[in-house]
């Protein structure tokens, strides 16, 4: 039988089109209301806030978050080649600003290792390309930690009039111009990928690419704060292969490692991968988690001060982190258009990371996130803080795990640690002086135990998916060994051809009766499945497209031990033969056999079946050299007087082959030539003569 489709109503994408134009230009005050409340969805939940309820979990949560953002930020700025103050202002305005715009209720935006690293490997480039000595560190100043002196600390200077800045400029000050260049592009793409709903970029960046990047990622973090943990000095490396160039650098230099900050290290490396695993195993019985990492930073911060250890042992410190706020700045144009190229991988990562965290938090604790809010609320995230000397801000999971474990509800919680960070800000930020770089290493490297743990996920991971496995070695090596930005083209180009490669070389199979029964299985998986007499039915798993037909065809013909093509050149050889014997008046044929015979030979032995059907169940489409393919194997197939059926066929490719003419002009022989299930087609082949 033949079902019939339904009739669909033309749709008219034009008027579509200018209905929407008309209405999104149109202004009224329920327009005007519904947006802001949409654009700050603040306004939406804040005014239903359970204060009862909610307080004391987000006040709980915010001081511990707030408690973990400041010695996080004070060390990520080392990963960013920044100061440490501009850290505390991007974790303060981060948190303000997604308080207002964001929808998740959980996660924890602001400082992030991975983002760090991207602005930080830009911001080195270039201060190189500038003239500027990358291991020019500025001489800790016991002044009285105020801007101005800070400013001045570095003593190198370039004129910049080359990008456009006609002062005098500092490594600092030429350092903050970029990483805000940088992050004002990066929000800029964000909120234009966000206004022409562009979300759907981050479907091509898949789990096994994102934990790769994220593994190689952190093996480069991990090179880069080495020298920090023996306190050696060698020069920055840039470009591809980085990782090796530094491995071979800090092997060179081991003879000159200081001997305060191998103890120091050792000590807080100790402390801290304790108080982490103690934290995992207990974690069920702590209503909260231990502030290992403050603790840590105000004991080595007392020890290094008192004992003295810059002084004595040339031990490197933080020096004098300023209070207060610096007036805000338009980040330069020139300095844009430098770093602009820079910025794209940049916004695409902290988006999906961001968006990946809010729809996994979303969907653990049962309300949903508008995922093109999201890519808003992440873009002004960085846009605005650009002009207060901040850089780029994403999601972190390991901040947002921790704010579901102290009993966080809503954002409110992120206003709680933006004003923990403000409190350092205006009065605390000058006591972390004396505080030793190699602590901060130390707590970097300690916080990248969960990406480096994937490597112990390796052989599980190979043995539920080896293409993805390979996918993320390919990924995690690329980004390691070349650079991030590199890794991640890498990873999402190889995810793509590993799909392609996979849909031009699909499985195919010859399929057998399950036992009366009217279903039909892979002939070559399972037992005790009947053939059917003069019927061979084929499986092919895979859209059928230009990059695929060859693959399609030999796979028909080595199943079905049968090539039409060469059957008739065959036939025609064999019959022009037969012809110049008759002409000769030979009444014997080139075998010896007598004409009568002939036909016999004409039909080979090869052929046991007399119809073809096709499975097309798991054709998800066909192009228009899919549809060309069926009717070659048409024509060629009923040359040997073999009928070919489709089964199973979904409505994409019935209109496609329709389009094509597989049918005919008038469709008349479709009934015989489609069926619904592959039973149907069975019995249709059988009741054929």
């Amino acid at each position: 039988f033949l079902m019939e489709r339904k009739t669909h109503v033309k749709i008219n994408r034009k008027e579509i089109m200018l209905a929407k134009l008309r209405k999104s230009c149109s202004c009224t005050p329920q327009k005007l209301k519904n947006f802001l409340m949409d654009f700050f969805p603040v306004l939406q939940w804040l005014p239903k806030y359970r204060c009862k309820e909610y307080i004391w979990g987000d006040v709980m949560s915010g001081l511990v978050i707030g408690i973990i953002l400041v010695p996080q930020a004070i060390a990520y700025s080392l990963l960013a080649g920044l100061k440490p103050i501009y850290s505390l202002y991007t974790s303060f305005f981060a948190n303000i600003i997604y308080f207002l715009m964001g929808t998740s209720r959980h996660v924890s935006v602001g400082i992030f290792s991975l983002i760090s690293l991207m602005v930080g490997q830009v911001v080195d480039r270039e201060l190189l390309l500038a003239g500027f000595d990358l291991n020019d560190d500025a001489t800790p100043s016991s002044g009285d930690g105020s801007l101005q002196n800070d400013n001045l600390s570095n003593t190198t200077a370039f004129n910049l009039t080359i990008v456009g800045i006609n002062a005098e400029c500092g490594k600092e000050c030429y350092a903050i111009g970029i990483a805000t260049a940088l992050t004002f592009m990066a929000g800029v793409y964000q909120v234009l990928m966000g206004i022409f709903r562009l979300g759907f970029v981050s479907m091509y960046l898949s789990e096994s690419v994102l934990d790769g990047f994220a593994t190689g990622a952190s093996l480069t973090i991990l090179t880069a704060q080495v020298k920090y943990l023996i306190g050696i000095k060698i020069p920055r490396s840039q470009g591809h292969g980085m990782l090796v160039i530094t491995w071979i650098n800090i092997f060179r230099n081991i003879s000159q490692a200081n001997l305060c900050d191998v103890v120091t290290s050792v000590i807080c490396i100790v402390v801290l991968v304790t108080a982490k695993e103690l934290g995992d195993r207990y974690k069920h019985k702590l209503k909260f988690p231990l502030p290992t990492e403050l603790v840590v930073i105000v004991v080595a911060t007392l020890v290094s001060h008192y004992g003295k250890l810059n002084e004595v042992y040339a031990s490197s410190v933080s020096g004098a982190i300023p209070t207060g706020f610096i007036p805000p700045k338009v980040p330069e144009l020139n300095l844009m258009l430098r770093v602009a190229l820079d910025a794209l991988p940049l916004a695409i990562v902290s988006f999906v990371f961001t968006v990946s965290l809010s729809e996994m938090f979303a969907k653990k604790y049962a309300y949903t996130i508008r995922a093109n809010q999201e890519m808003f609320a992440v873009g002004f995230c960085n846009i605005i803080p650009s002009f207060f000397h901040s850089f780029a801000t994403s999601a972190a999971l390991a901040k947002t795990l921790v704010k579901t474990s102290t009993g966080c509800q809503t954002q409110i919680s992120g206003v709680i640690s933006a004003m923990v960070v403000l409190l350092v800000l205006l009065f605390l930020a000058p006591l972390f002086y004396s505080l030793q770089k190699c602590v901060l290493a130390c707590i970097i490297i300690v916080s990248l135990r969960g990406a480096l743990r994937k490597f112990r996920d390796v052989p599980a991971r190979y043995r539920v998916n080896k293409v993805d496995t390979l996918v993320w070695v390919v990924t995690m090596s690329a980004s390691a060994l070349v650079s991030t930005e590199i890794g991640l083209l890498v990873g999402i180009v190889f995810s793509m051809l590993c799909i392609i490669v996979r849909t031009q070389r699909p499985r195919t199979a010859l399929l057998g009766q399950i036992q009366d029964t009217s279903f039909y299985e892979d002939d070559s998986e399972y037992e005790n499945l009947c053939t059917v007499p003069r019927v061979k039915i084929f499986r092919f798993e895979a859209p059928l497209y230009y990059a695929n037909r060859n693959y399609f065809l030999k796979s028909l013909y080595r199943l079905t031990n049968l090539d039409p093509n060469l059957e008739a050149a065959r036939r025609k050889k064999y019959e022009k033969k037969e012809k110049q014997h008759l002409k000769k008046g030979n009444h014997r044929t080139a075998n010896g056999l007598g004409i009568g015979e002939t036909t016999l030979q004409l039909v080979p032995k090869q052929i046991d079946f007399q119809a073809l059907v096709v499975d097309c169940s798991s054709i998800s489409f066909l192009d228009t050299t899919g549809v060309n393919t069926f009717k070659e194997i048409l024509k060629d197939y009923k040359n040997l007087n073999i009928s070919v059926l489709l089964a199973c066929c979904n409505p994409s490719v019935i209109d496609s082959l329709k389009r094509g003419g597989y049918f005919g002009k008038d469709f008349g022989c479709m009934q015989e030539m489609l069926f619904y299930s592959i039973h149907n087609a069975v019995l249709f082949a059988k009741d054929q003569k």
